[in-house]
């Protein structure tokens, strides 16, 4: 089960941004150059380990450094998507650091898709916004005998995730200067033990340069939107570990009803009610002396709100819920997130991995099959 759900997200990771270069060259066959606004960045970057626990201000030794090459394509207007958000670009990253402590935490080598947009931007220079999600890998982790004092990292394959604000500056009709924030995380989703993960904020400066012919948006006019409502059902499972440290991965389940209203393109808002089944219940109140189990322990139900940022065929999705009738027996929590990549394979069956969390408290990663109707 837990090879399951890590190969399922390896695929939902990476598998719906093949289908974003698709659309760029779909409508447009004399510009199929693959080449044609084709960016290659190296970069170096330097920052801290956020101190999330007062553990941490013991083993952190130094400053993170890290070196990565991006390859990204800018987007000229060549569907509707593209001139909404501003004409993007997306593209992969190959990235290596050091994590504050190489004897304990070791190295990190990453390799992540992205999505970057515009927030602003002139003919000379401009903000923009990018969100990656991929996969990494460390050289180290908690070893009871070898290395317990890494309580933060429980395996050596990782989900990773990146949020940065980018500064770009045009010198040349083909290069241009990066700098600015960047925000990264990588944890294994809770699929292992432990599963703290670290975070880190770094400053970095690059050189992008165009490899390709330069291609310039087209605008277009949009057609109408449709500002119209639907019904989607999801229904998925998964598996976890507990906090007890134990070797057993317990399955998890849950089904969801939604009510989905899209008042504008790229927007999505949801009201739905949600059937949680979680079959570690009984061992985590074991572990923590609680008594009382009732077999019906295992089911939570709740309601929740969701918005959703679309982007042609891909969706995230934020949920906000709270539990009703079926409560959390084992932390007792009121609220619950879930953090949701969707791709609609077509107009109406989806797919999606999911993260079930209580705030900032990851629960267990879930891999859904969905309808909308």
């Amino acid at each position: 089960m837990r090879n399951l759900v890590l190969t399922a997200w390896i695929i939902m990771l990476t598998g719906p941004w093949i289908y974003l270069p698709a659309q760029v060259l779909d409508h447009e066959p004399g510009r199929a150059d693959p080449f044609s606004n084709l960016y290659v960045t190296p970069y170096y970057q330097a920052g801290l380990v956020l101190p999330e626990y007062k553990y941490f201000l013991y083993i952190i030794e130094d400053h993170v450094k890290s070196a990565g090459l991006t390859f990204s394509k800018k987007t000229t207007g060549n569907n509707d998507w593209e001139q909404i958000y501003g004409y993007p670009e997306y593209g992969f990253s190959i990235f290596y650091s050091t994590l504050g402590n190489d004897r304990v935490f070791g190295r990190e080598l990453a390799v992540y898709p992205f999505f970057c947009y515009p927030m602003f931007s002139t003919n000379r220079w401009g903000i923009y916004n990018q969100i990656g999600l991929g996969i990494n890998y460390v050289n180290h982790k908690f070893d009871l005998d070898h290395n317990f004092q890494n309580i933060v990292i429980g395996s050596k394959l990782n989900i990773r995730f990146n949020f940065r604000f980018d500064l770009r500056i045009q010198l040349l009709k083909r290069g241009r200067l990066h700098t600015g924030l960047s925000f990264e995380h990588f944890s294994n989703g809770n699929m292992q033990e432990p599963n703290i993960g670290i975070n880190c904020l770094n400053s970095y400066v690059g050189l992008g340069y165009c490899i390709g012919d330069q291609n310039y948006p087209v605008p277009h006019e949009l057609k109408p939107h449709a500002r119209d409502f639907c019904w989607e059902f999801t229904y998925a499972f998964g598996g976890k570990h507990t906090r007890a440290f134990q070797s057993a991965y317990f399955f998890t389940s849950s089904g969801t009803v939604e009510l989905k209203w899209k008042p504008y393109r790229m927007i999505g808002l949801g009201l739905g009610t949600d059937i949680f089944y979680d079959s570690s219940t009984e061992t985590e109140m074991k572990a923590f002396d609680q008594t009382g189990y009732r077999k019906y322990y295992d089911f939570r139900t709740g309601i929740h709100i969701s918005q959703e940022i679309i982007y042609s065929r891909i969706s995230l999705i934020i949920q906000e819920g709270i539990y009703l009738f079926l409560t959390d027996q084992v932390n007792h929590k009121t609220m619950y997130n879930r953090g949701i990549v969707r791709f609609a394979i077509t107009d109406q069956w989806l797919v999606s991995l999911s993260m079930k969390s209580h705030l900032h408290i990851l629960d267990y990663p879930e891999l859904g099959l969905g309808f909308r109707f």
